[in-house]
C-alpha cells in the first residue's frame, strides 16, 4: 500500500494531526511518500508540526531535491522550443536566472515560447528567432514566481524588508555588512533583519558568509515593487559598497552610479570597464558600449571616442545587432567630422560583411569609408585591403586585385606597421584563395611575435584565412599544421570572431577528410553557439547538410544548404555559396527534377564566372556540368568543364583538379564513351583518395563501376568490383543514401559466380532490399523519392515498408526509425 501526501507545508493542524496517528501506528506494507518545502513549515524541522512517536522498525528516509544540472535546464529547453532556438548563451543564462529551480525553469520557457515557431512547425529561417541570454534577461518575472514573492515578503517587519529590498538592488550575493550599509540599517539591526528573512526563506546563504535570493529571478520580482524614490536611493548606497571593493567592479558598479542618477560618474565607470574589456578581449566591452550609446544622455563629445571604441570591440567579437544598429545611426549623424565617420564606417563595414553576413551592403559601406578617409590614408589603405578579399560576393576578381594593389600602395605611404600587417595578411588572403603557391610563402613573414596586440590580430586573421583557404584548396596536410598553430596566436590577440572560426573551418576539414563520426552533433553545437553570425556558421550549416544528403534526410539537407546559401546568395561567401549550390544541384537531381537542378546549375555557374575565382567551383562543377547535360544540353556542359578548366590552369588547388578529371569522365559518359569515361572516374577516384577525400573517392568509384557495368565488356567484374569497393566505403562513412543506391546498382548488374539460384526465405527477418528500404523511409525519404534512388516502382516500395513495419513492430516511419536504432545497438560486429 502507498500513501503519498503533497506540500505537506500547506496542510492543517487537523490533517497534520491525523497523518501523525497513521505514521505512529502504520499498518502493515504501508509505504508513504511526504513532499514539503523545508522553508515553509510552520515550525522549522518538524514536517509534521510536531514530534512523531515512529515505530522502531519503520525506515525514515530524507531526500532533499537540489536545482536542477545545466545539462538538465537544456534537456527542457529544447523540448519545448527545439534545439536550434536554444544557444549556448541562452542555456547558460536560462540555467543562472532560474537558479536550476525546475518549476522556475518551466515557467520562463513557457514564457520565451511565444517569441517564434514551435518545434516541429515550419522551419525558421536560419539565424532567425534563435534565443539569447538577453532574451532571458528581458523575460518578464513569471507570475508564478512574482506571486510567491510577494506572499512571503507580505509578512516581513520593516526592518526585514528594507534588508530584502537592498538584496534585491544587489543582485549579487553580499556580505552581510554590505546588506546592511545598502539598507541603512545599524550592524545589530541589519543581523535581526537578516535572520529574519533566512528564516522566512525569502534569502539564503548562498556561499559562506554571504547572501542572496536562491533563484536571482526573485531579485527581479522584488526590484519591481520597489518605490522609484526608494529604489534611487538603494542604487546610490550600494555604489559605495562596490566602490569600496578591491578590485572594483566597475561595470556593476556603473549599473548602480545610472539607477542613482549620477550620469557623470556612470559614464566615467562604464567607460573604464569597457576599456578593460576590450584591452583584454572581453565580450563585456561590446555590452556596455552599446547600452551607453543607445542612451539619450551621453554628452555628444564622448559619442565619437565611444563609438570607435565600439566599432573597434564589435569587429574582432562576435556579432550584435545592437552594435551594427548603434553605429548606423552613428554614421549617419551629420554632427560627426566626416573623418570620425569615415573610421566608425570602416568598422561597420567589416562588422556587417564578416560577422553579420551581408557581404554585398558591407562592401558600399567599405568603398563609403575609403572616401571619407581621404585624408587618413592609413584607415584608408585597411578598407581598400578589405575589398581586396574575394570571398565578398559583388565585384569580380579583377576589381579585387585592383583595390589590393591601391591598398599596397597607400599603406607603404603611410609608415603605419599595424596597417602594413592589415595588408599583408589581406594579400596572403587573396593569394591562396587564388591557388598562388606564392602565398604560402608570405604566410610565414607574417608577424608572430609583435608585441602590438593590434598587429598579432592582423596576423592571426591572415593564419585563420589560410587554414580556410587550404581546406577549400585541397591543401589537408597544410590545413591541420595551420589549425594547430592558429589557437596559441589567436588567443595572444583576443580574436573572439577568428576563434570561433577556427572552429567552423575544422567541421569543414573533418567533412571532406572523412572524420564524421559524431560530426552533426558538434556542428549543430556550433550553429546553435554562433548562429547569429552567418559567416562563422556557414560552414557547419554546410557540413549539416551533406551530412544529411548522404544519410538520406532530404528534408534537414534542404534545411541546412539554405542557411548555408543565406537568405540571399549575395550575402554568403562566395566558396560556402558554391559548394552549397552544388548540393542543392545534386538533391534536385536526386529527386529527378531535371528543371530545378539545371536552373540551380546555371546560377550558381553565373555567380562564380562573375568572381572568376574558379577553384571555388571544385564543390559545384561536378553536379552542375552533370545537370545540364540530363538536361538536354551536353554543348553546353562541354563549354562548362573547358572554362572551368582554364580557370584553374597553372593554380595550385589538387580539389579543383580532381572535380575537372571527374567533370571530364561525365563529358565522356554523356558521349556514350564509358571505357574511355570509367578509366577517367579512376583516374579521379586516385587523386580524391590522395587528398584524402574519402566521400568523393567512394563517389568517383561508383561512376566508374557503372561506367564498367554499361559497357558490357570484360571490365564489367571490375566494374562490379568498384561498386563493392564504394558501396563499403559510403557504409564506413554512414552514408546511408549513398549505401542503399550502389546496392541497388549492384542487384541491377549481379556477375554470373554471384547470381543467385533461387529466392532466399527470411521468415520474421528483413530481406536486404526491405532493410535498404527502412533505413530510406526511417531517414524521411517518401516512398517516390526510395523508388528513384533504388531504381523501383512506389507501388513496390510500399509493400516493401508495409513488410517491415510488420515485421519490425513498428507503428510508423519515426518508429521505425526508433526500432532500427535500438537493433543497432543491440548488434554485435
Amino acid at each position: 500500500m502507498l500513501l503519498v501526501v503533497e506540500d505537506v507545508h500547506r496542510a492543517d493542524e487537523e490533517s497534520l494531526g491525523a497523518l501523525r496517528g497513521l505514521l505512529a501506528h502504520p499498518p502493515v506494507g504501508l509505504r508513504v511518500v511526504l513532499t514539503y518545502r523545508p522553508e515553509e513549515l510552520a515550525r522549522p524541522g518538524l514536517v509534521l508540526g510536531a514530534a512523531v512517536g515512529y515505530p522502531a522498525e519503520m525506515v525514515l528516509l530524507r531526500l532533499r531535491l537540489g536545482p536542477l544540472e545545466e545539462d538538465e535546464v537544456r534537456r527542457m529547453a529544447v523540448e519545448v522550443l527545439g534545439e536550434d532556438r536554444c544557444s549556448p548563451q541562452f542555456v547558460t543564462r536560462l540555467y543562472e536566472r532560474s537558479g536550476g529551480v525546475a518549476q522556475a525553469v518551466a515557467d520562463l520557457v513557457a514564457e520565451l515560447r511565444t517569441s517564434g515557431p514551435r518545434p516541429g512547425g515550419k522551419p525558421m529561417a536560419v539565424g532567425r528567432a534563435r534565443l539569447t541570454a538577453r532574451h532571458v534577461d528581458e523575460a518578464a518575472v513569471p507570475v508564478r514566481l512574482m506571486e510567491l514573492v510577494v506572499g512571503r515578503m507580505a509578512g516581513l517587519d520593516d526592518q526585514t524588508r528594507r534588508l530584502v529590498w537592498a538584496a534585491a538592488v544587489l543582485d549579487e550575493a553580499a556580505t552581510e555588512d554590505e546588506l546592511s550599509s545598502v539598507a541603512a540599517l545599524s550592524v545589530e539591526d541589519g543581523r535581526v533583519a537578516l535572520t529574519a528573512a533566512l528564516c522566512e526563506a525569502v534569502l539564503h546563504e548562498l556561499r559562506l558568509g554571504q547572501y542572496g535570493f536562491r533563484v536571482p529571478m526573485e531579485a527581479a520580482a522584488v526590484y519591481q515593487l520597489l518605490p522609484g524614490p526608494v529604489r534611487r536611493e538603494l542604487h546610490g548606497r550600494a555604489a559605495e559598497v562596490l566602490a569600496a571593493r578591491r578590485p572594483v567592479p566597475q561595470a556593476r558598479l556603473a549599473r548602480h552610479q545610472l539607477g542613482a542618477g549620477r550620469t557623470a560618474d556612470w559614464l566615467q565607470s562604464v567607460e573604464t570597464a569597457a576599456r578593460e574589456a576590450a584591452d583584454s578581449g572581453n565580450q563585456l566591452a561590446i555590452a556596455l558600449l552599446e547600452d551607453m550609446l543607445a542612451y539619450p544622455g551621453v554628452p555628444q563629445a564622448n559619442r565619437a571616442r565611444l563609438a570607435l571604441m565600439l566599432a573597434r570591440s564589435g569587429y574582432s567579437g562576435l556579432r550584435s545587432d545592437q552594435t551594427v544598429e548603434v553605429l548606423r545611426r552613428l554614421v549617419d549623424s551629420p554632427e560627426l567630422p566626416a573623418v570620425v565617420r569615415g573610421e566608425i564606417r570602416l568598422e561597420l563595414g567589416l562588422l556587417i560583411g564578416n560577422q553579420v553576413g551581408r557581404g554585398s551592403e558591407g562592401r558600399k559601406e567599405l568603398i563609403k569609408a575609403t572616401e571619407e578617409l581621404s585624408t587618413r590614408p592609413a584607415l584608408a589603405a585597411r578598407a581598400m585591403s578589405a575589398l581586396a578579399l574575394p570571398c565578398w560576393p559583388r565585384g569580380a576578381l579583377a576589381d579585387n586585385l585592383a583595390w589590393l594593389a591601391r591598398a599596397e600602395a597607400t599603406a607603404a605611404e603611410s609608415g603605419d606597421a599595424v596597417v602594413q600587417a592589415a595588408v599583408a595578411a589581406n594579400r596572403v588572403t587573396v593569394l591562396l584563395s587564388l591557388g598562388d603557391p606564392e602565398g604560402w610563402r608570405l604566410l610565414e613573414q607574417l608577424p608572430r611575435e609583435s608585441d602590438d596586440v593590434r598587429i598579432l590580430q592582423h596576423s592571426a586573421r591572415g593564419l585563420t584565412n589560410a587554414v580556410d583557404a587550404a581546406v577549400w584548396l585541397g591543401e589537408f596536410a597544410r590545413a591541420r599544421e595551420l589549425l594547430a598553430e592558429a589557437p596559441e596566436l589567436l588567443t595572444r590577440s583576443g580574436d573572439v570572431y577568428g576563434e570561433q572560426g577556427v572552429q567552423s573551418t575544422a567541421l569543414h576539414l573533418d567533412l571532406v577528410t572523412g572524420h564524421w563520426a559524431a560530426l552533426t552533433a558538434r556542428a549543430r553545437a556550433h550553429v546553435a553557439e554562433v548562429g547569429e553570425t552567418p559567416y562563422i556558421s556557414a560552414d557547419a550549416m554546410l557540413v549539416l547538410g551533406v551530412l544529411a544528403l548522404a544519410k538520406g534526410d532530404w528534408s534537414q539537407a534542404s534545411f541546412w544548404l539554405a542557411g548555408a546559401v543565406g537568405p540571399s546568395e549575395e550575402g554568403g561567401p562566395v566558396p560556402v555559396v558554391a559548394a552549397a549550390s552544388g548540393g542543392r544541384v545534386r538533391l534536385a537531381l536526386a529527386r529527378k527534377d531535371l528543371g530545378a537542378a539545371a536552373q540551380g546549375a546555371a546560377e550558381a555557374w553565373e555567380r562564380v564566372r562573375a568572381k572568376g575565382v574558379w577553384v571555388w567551383a571544385a564543390e559545384l562543377a561536378p553536379w552542375a556540368v552533370e545537370a545540364t547535360a540530363r538536361a538536354g544540353e551536353p554543348g553546353t556542359a562541354r563549354d562548362m568543364v573547358d572554362e572551368f578548366a582554364a580557370g584553374i590552369e597553372n593554380r595550385q588547388a589538387p580539389a579543383a583538379t580532381a572535380a575537372l578529371t571527374w567533370c571530364r569522365g561525365l563529358l565522356a559518359a554523356i558521349g556514350g564513351e564509358f571505357p574511355v569515361a570509367a578509366e577517367r572516374f579512376r583516374r579521379a577516384r586516385a587523386c580524391y583518395q590522395a587528398l584524402p577525400r574519402p566521400y568523393e573517392a567512394a563517389l568517383a568509384a561508383e561512376a566508374a563501376g557503372r561506367c564498367d557495368a554499361l559497357a558490357d565488356s570484360p571490365q564489367t567484374t571490375a566494374g562490379m568490383t568498384q561498386l563493392t569497393a564504394a558501396a563499403q566505403e559510403f557504409e564506413d562513412l554512414g552514408a546511408t543514401w549513398d549505401v542503399a543506391r550502389v546496392r541497388a546498382e549492384l542487384r541491377a548488374h549481379p556477375s554470373a559466380e554471384h547470381r543467385p539460384l533461387g529466392r532466399p526465405r527470411y521468415g520474421d527477418r528483413l530481406s536486404p532490399r526491405e532493410q535498404e528500404v527502412a533505413q530510406l523511409a526511417s531517414a524521411g525519404l517518401s516512398n517516390r523519392e526510395i523508388a528513384a534512388t533504388l531504381h523501383l516502382s512506389p507501388r513496390t516500395v510500399e509493400q516493401h515498408v508495409a513488410r517491415a513495419l510488420k515485421k519490425s513492430g513498428a507503428v510508423s516511419r519515426h518508429d521505425l526509425a526508433l526500432k532500427r536504432s535500438e537493433s543497432d545497438e543491440g548488434s554485435t560486429p
